[in-house]
């Protein structure tokens, strides 16, 4: 138990220690790497480089990573090496050779990472001077010997040059420092053999200088090639040639040999040591014969050459007329210069093929119609068994000229210029195409190429002018050219003016009717009509017509629809035309007038009304005060009964009543009469339109007097007074 204890406190403490860490894994970088050539990147031959790679890994361990470095020449791996050590990776390059230059880099690999360095070139300049050595110094014609070629020292890639005197004569490509060359001489004499190499350092190469001269002797063999032919002056064709060809001095061989007669690329003849050949002579064959001996790898020959004098010439072949036409007659003469060896008559002519529907008129001459079509053609000419052919004659009967067709390319527009098109369908090139008018000529083209056209250029001046054109197509000299008929094509005669025109009259254009706008032009159709309201470059309507003229309709008018409007116009000529703005101004429809006439004449009269039925209001009111004031004691059911009565007749308030009296300043020379008022009040009961009509001048005076009350409130109505109509008071 105590031992148990012992151990769990060991350890805690050891877990618990400040100063130790536990990593599950090192964290590292690779820092910089770099590559350095010792001693200097130029260096000459037989240097002992040393190429030290350094790299710095930084890490949070104390244990050294394992590294892998790896030296690159060229892309190419030349050394690897796995360390587990912060020293520097050293690759030494002892006796530097000129192989060894190029481009060296070093790379480290630490587990899944890895790093470059920069690259760096190493030179090495000086090459050995190769040397020659030959297996033997002196030998016979055809003799092998073997030459060797050495670059001391040197590694690479090579290619080893042998040269005979300055010529070069092999060439060997090997991967070591040495090449071997098998050699032989075909003639006697002295040589002089030297060799020299290049060494490959991609992408270039270096090369070394010559190496010693060594001298050979050659013996030549004591044989001699006789070479003979007959006749040796004066050779005609289809004279007998007779060729011999022999060996002199000839000791026997181990080795193979063969003796040949050979013309030109042909072996006429081959044997032993003799060989004879007998032929005739041709002036077409090549006139070197040569006779060759091979001995294994020697060779020996002889050559001779004559001349052949033609017995006579490989014929020529022509065809007349120049111009031949299909189905027309033509003439083939066939003819040949012949030698003193022979006569004319002693030639014989023939066509080839044979069955060609052409008659022998003459020796040489033959006649008969041309085929519809090309024909090669190839004449024979025969004497003493030797025949010559001559060269292919081609003949390409012609085809007349087809009617021409004229046209309009394009578009023929009155005031441009017009483009016409003569074009026939058949004839052979070249044709001659002639513009007429009224059947006088106006300008010529001449037509060599199947892609080129006949195009001429004319102006126009009036529409009808367009139907004097015609044109002619001519490739013959052999009767009159056809001509073409005339020019039939519309003439497009250019807007000149547009006019728009408005239906009903733009003064007189009222809501609810429809509007007709006409634009009408000058000019030939089709016509592309557009119409534009000012302030818009969006057209209200576009229309093609077949006519000169168009219209476009705006319904039920408003007054949202007044403006200024205008058209434009264009045809196949494009040139737009654009009329002058016209003003449109909507007005109120009649009905509307009438609506409006009539409702103002109803409010004026609703306002008479009112006003006369007010104005009577008020006098009933003034009426009623008046006759309350003369009977102001009278019974209760008499006021009772005229109130009543007076509501349901005026239905006005009491109010009314005040608006009747206008107080005044009283006028002291003028005084009411105190008399007769009995006579005053009785005229007042009989009058026939009782008191209520006179109650706007008199009835505040009759008040007055009635109850007695004082007499300056009769001030207050002067005009009373003065009415002419009252009764005269009596005493």
């Amino acid at each position: 138990m105590g031992l148990l204890i012992l151990l769990t406190s060991t350890l805690l403490s050891g877990y618990f220690h400040p100063m130790r860490v536990v990593d599950a894994q090192q964290v590292f970088t690779i820092g910089e790497i770099t590559l350095n050539i010792e001693p200097s990147t130029n260096v000459m031959r037989d240097t002992n480089v040393t190429l030290r790679c350094r790299a710095m890994v930084p890490n949070t361990g104390h244990e050294v990573l394992s590294r892998e470095y790896t030296i690159y020449k060229d892309n190419n791996i030349i050394y690897t090496k796995t360390s587990s050590s912060t020293e520097d990776i050293l690759y030494p390059l002892r006796e530097a050779r000129v192989s060894n230059s190029g481009r060296y880099k070093c790379v480290i690999k630490i587990e899944n990472k890895h790093r470059n360095s920069e690259a760096k070139k190493l030179t090495v300049s000086g090459l050995s001077k190769p040397v020659l050595r030959l297996n033997k110094g002196v030998v016979k014609e055809g003799e092998e010997i073997t030459a060797t070629c050495t670059a001391p020292g040197e590694t690479g890639s090579f290619y080893f040059y042998f040269y005979e005197d300055s010529k070069e004569i092999q060439v060997r490509q090997v991967n070591s420092n040495q090449a071997e060359a098998k050699l032989r001489f075909s003639s006697g004499g002295i040589r002089r053999i030297h060799c020299s190499y290049i060494v490959l350092i991609s992408p270039d190469s270096v090369k070394s200088e010559e190496s010693n001269n060594v001298t050979i002797s050659v013996k030549e063999l004591p044989i001699t090639i006789v070479l003979d032919i007959v006749p040796k002056y004066k050779v005609y064709e289809g004279d007998q040639l007779d060729i011999s060809c022999t060996i002199d001095n000839f000791q026997h061989s181990d080795e193979r040999f063969n003796l040949l007669l050979i013309q030109g690329t042909h072996i006429l003849s081959s044997g032993n040591t003799s060989v004879n050949h007998s032929m005739f002579a041709q002036a077409k064959d090549p006139g070197v014969f040569e006779c060759k001996l091979e001995i294994g790898n020697l060779v020996k020959n002889a050559t001779k050459t004559i001349s052949v004098t033609e017995l006579f010439s490989a014929p020529t072949l022509t065809v007349s007329p120049a111009e031949v036409f299909q189905k027309e007659d033509m003439r083939l003469t066939c003819e040949s210069y012949a030698s003193e060896r022979i006569s004319k008559d002693q030639l014989t002519y023939t066509l080839d093929p044979p069955q060609i529907q052409l008659n022998p008129i003459s020796n040489g001459v033959f006649s008969g119609r041309s085929l519809p079509y090309d024909f090669n053609y190839t004449c024979v000419a025969e004497a003493k068994g030797i025949m010559k052919r001559s060269k292919t004659l081609t003949v390409r009967p012609k085809v007349f000229v087809s009617k021409p067709k004229i046209s309009v390319e394009g578009r023929a527009v009155l005031g441009q210029p017009v483009k016409i098109l003569c074009q026939s369908d058949s004839g052979s090139l070249p044709i001659n195409y002639t513009l007429f008018k009224d059947y006088t000529p106006l300008s010529k083209i001449s037509i060599k190429l199947p892609s080129q056209l006949a195009r001429f250029t004319i102006n126009i001046t009036r529409p009808e002018d367009i139907r004097k054109y015609m044109c002619e197509a001519q490739n013959s000299h052999k009767g009159p050219p056809p001509l073409s008929n005339r020019l039939d094509a519309a003439v497009i005669v250019p807007l000149s003016t547009a006019d728009l025109i408005v239906i009903p009259d733009s003064r007189d254009i009222s809501e609810g009717e429809s509007l007709y706008l006409i634009c009408r032009v000058d000019g030939t159709p089709p016509v592309t009509f557009k119409w534009y309201r000012v302030g818009s470059s969006l057209p209200l309507h576009t229309n093609i017509s077949n006519l000169n003229s168009s219209v476009h309709q705006v319904p039920s008018l408003s007054k949202v629809h007044s403006g200024r409007y205008y058209c434009e116009a264009y045809n196949r000529a494009n040139k737009v035309v654009r009329s002058e703005p016209v003003e449109i101004e909507v007005h109120m429809a009649l009905w509307k007038k009438a609506l409006i006439g009539g409702v103002c004449l109803l409010a004026v009269s609703v306002l008479v009304v009112v006003c006369v039925l007010r104005f009577r209001s008020k006098r009933v009111i003034m009426d009623r005060s008046a006759t309350v004031s003369v009977w102001s004691k009278r019974p209760p059911e008499e006021d009772v009964a005229n109130d009543e009565e007076s509501s349901m007749v005026t239905k006005e308030p009491d109010v009314e009543y005040t608006e009747v009296v206008h107080p005044r300043p009283v006028d002291p020379a003028r005084v009411p009469l105190r008399k007769g008022t009995d006579t005053v009040y009785s005229e007042l009961q009989n009058s026939p339109h009782g008191p209520a009509d006179y109650h706007d001048y008199h009835g505040s005076v009759e008040y007055a007097e009635l109850n007695g009350e004082q007499p300056e409130i009769n001030h207050y109505y002067p005009e009373v007074n003065n009415f002419q109509d009252l009764p005269m008071p009596v005493d």
